[in-house]
């Protein structure tokens, strides 16, 4: 699949660049601004999704969004804004606009990952609840015992999740809880909980409430237990 990288500082892009590389084998593309990036996109470049700096010279990326959004042969696209501005009107700017996901500077591996990774169940349209414990278990390199001991740890963090995030939307912690979620996102990508990566990942970009956090956490929970329960159920594996 090819990513789209947009970025006019050469070294933001170039930090985006490995960073997609380092989740996958994706044919990575950089356009140095917003201009370069839509004059490509005329050309016949279809990206699976796009990785766009919000602010540069000659098209910003608002207007890059604005402009794929609007065209039917690119809307299908998914578009993720970076900047090192977390404002709340951005982000519902970006939301109104069809954005599919919003990263903060400077740029985080699992932030990458977990965007990279809700790509395939939201193109296919459909949601695997959760992959075999035989798949993560071998795609980790670990046994039976220490999926149920990662998959116990991120319990906890679910648990201590929801007043922690309380504490920061009651402030002005819009920004940080995002990143927070993002975290989790990344967890439930790590350990094959394909359903609640999705659930994490629909929150969307307007302002967090919390009501809707809870929700999400405690499917979450659920999925985490029915994974366990199901390596439980196994025979016991050996591995690393």
């Amino acid at each position: 699949m090819q990513v789209l990288v947009v970025d006019d500082d050469v070294v933001s892009r170039m930090v985006m660049m490995h960073l997609v590389d380092s989740c996958g084998a994706y044919e990575v593309v950089e356009a140095e601004d917003g201009e370069d990036a839509w004059t490509q996109l005329r050309a016949g470049l279809r990206p699976g999704i796009c990785f766009c700096d919000l602010r540069m010279p000659n098209l910003s990326g608002m207007e890059l969004l604005a402009r794929v959004k609007a065209d039917p042969e690119l809307e299908a696209m998914r578009f993720v804004l970076a900047s090192s501005a977390g404002d709340h009107a951005t982000m519902a700017e970006a939301n109104g606009l069809g954005a599919g996901g919003y990263i903060i500077k400077p740029f985080e591996r699992d932030q990458v990952l977990a965007q990279l990774a809700g790509l395939a169940p939201h193109a296919a349209g459909l949601v695997e609840e959760a992959e075999d414990p035989r798949v993560t278990m071998e795609r980790l390199g670990i046994d039976g015992a220490r999926l149920l001991v990662y998959l116990g740890g991120f319990d906890t963090q679910l648990t201590e999740a929801s007043p922690a995030l309380a504490a920061l939307l009651a402030g002005d912690g819009q920004g940080e809880a995002r990143a927070r979620i993002e975290r989790l996102h990344a967890g439930c990508v790590t350990l094959g909980l394909g359903g609640a990566a999705v659930r994490l990942d629909a929150l969307g970009l307007g302002l967090l409430d919390q009501a809707r956090i809870d929700r999400a956490l405690t499917a979450t929970r659920s999925a985490v237990r029915e994974q366990e329960e199901r390596v439980r159920k196994m025979a016991p594996q050996r591995g690393g």
